[in-house]
């Protein structure tokens, strides 16, 4: 194999890399990335960056010697336009490239909202990139009036952020309820309380309309038919796979790049990892996106290029930080039928399907935390019970 081309120079591209040489590829290895910036952190760039507290070198996941010295091409700022699994080519501006294996690391998009909210008017922002912050931060001025479209983790954090900065925050919610897609009612009670407390205005079940405003944003109609008075829209209804040049090569896709338990695609020579990748997960196809699953499937897939031909299995684990709390998340809760509340040094939520531990939501516990991600990785399930008595030492759920 004389070329691999990593195509997506974000965490999982860069994972891709870094593994195809420490297990030893020789040949020629290229990273193609539309932004113009050295692979980089995305967690810090809604919290530590945009607050100041971190200089944009400290985002970059490895200095550009880091690649000069492994051999590594970077193509920054090139988009790769097209891909052509059976010649195994690819196309970018500069012209065309041939790959003996590719893989995919395209990552994904933030959603925007529909023009008909927006009204044609300029100054919605997404938090997702570097550039989305740069242009964010200048107008995150105390006093300025925010609007928050989206109760998930990243309107939360949004949220939080602005709230710490000294903006007035109206945070709007579709549905009935905060994380409704993402976490149990309890786990959605707890941090409504916590925003409530710091002085967000919280409006579940309801919506935007459109915007309002004179060339600019001064205010918005709420599905309600409430109108509140905003400088600044910023949308928090989370991302999609971006997986354009995957269809268009005529991979299946479905919620993302579909791909077996090694990584591959349906068409030979082609691989896919991180978060544009629905990969195999109990009978099922799943898409996550979180920076240890990127990390992690991106090693895999690198090591089955070479020929490792080890399955890949997902230990889902998230986290979100808002305000002075860490939230901490071990497993996936599809499927749960209860939930069982436990405060020790701090609180979580344990996730049953029956008798069987699917998911832990810790706020501030990292214990609760630890042991949860133990035991669901082992496959064990502690007795509901024993979780919720308090008193009972929770490293003792492990016995």
């Amino acid at each position: 194999m004389d070329h691999i081309a990593v195509v997506g120079a974000g965490q999982a591209g860069a994972s891709a890399v870094e593994t195809l040489r420490k297990e030893g590829f020789a040949g020629r290895l290229t990273l193609w990335g539309d932004e113009p910036h050295l692979p980089y952190q995305r967690p810090p760039l809604s919290k530590a960056y945009l607050l100041g507290e971190m200089e944009r070198e400290r985002l970059y996941l490895r200095p550009r010697t880091f690649y000069d010295e492994h051999g590594v091409e970077l193509h920054l700022g090139e988009r790769v336009t097209a891909l052509d699994p059976a010649a195994r080519t690819l196309t970018h501006g500069g012209g065309t490239e041939g790959w003996d294996a590719a893989i995919l690391a395209t990552g994904s998009a933030a959603n925007t909202l529909p023009e008909r909210c927006t009204a044609g008017l300029p100054g919605t922002r997404v938090i997702r990139t570097l550039a989305d912050i740069d242009a964010l931060a200048p107008e995150m001025v105390p006093g300025r009036r925010l609007l928050v479209v989206g109760g998930g983790y990243i309107g939360l954090e949004a949220a939080a952020v602005a709230r710490k900065m000294g903006l007035e925050v109206v945070l709007v919610e579709l549905s009935a309820r905060l994380l409704s897609r993402v976490a149990c009612e309890e786990t959605a009670a707890w941090f409504r309380a916590l925003h409530r407390d710091h002085g967000v205005d919280l409006r579940e079940g309801v919506g935007l309309d459109t915007l309002l405003g004179g060339g600019r944003i001064e205010g918005a109609r709420l599905t309600d038919g409430t109108e509140i008075a905003v400088d600044l829209v910023l949308a928090g209804i989370g991302a999609h796979a971006v997986t354009d040049l995957a269809e268009a090569a005529g991979l299946t896709c479905a919620n993302g790049v579909v791909v077996d338990e090694m990584g591959r695609t349906s068409a030979a020579g082609v691989w896919a990892a991180g978060d544009c990748a629905a990969f195999p997960w109990k009978g099922d196809h799943v898409r996550l996106e979180s920076v240890p699953h990127a990390i992690d499937h991106a090693q895999a897939v690198a090591r089955n290029v070479l020929g490792a031909e080890a399955p890949y299995v997902a230990k889902p684990w998230f986290w979100s930080d808002q305000y002075e709390v860490k939230l901490q998340i071990a497993g996936l809760n599809t499927g749960f039928d209860r939930v069982v509340v436990r405060e020790d040094a701090g609180r979580s939520h344990w996730y049953y399907a029956g008798d069987r531990l699917l998911a832990v939501d810790a706020m501030n516990d990292p214990r609760a935390y630890m042991v949860g991600k133990r035991l669901i990785e082992a496959g064990r399930s502690p007795d509901p019970a024993a979780v919720a008595d308090g008193s009972v030492p929770v490293k003792n759920l492990m016995a």
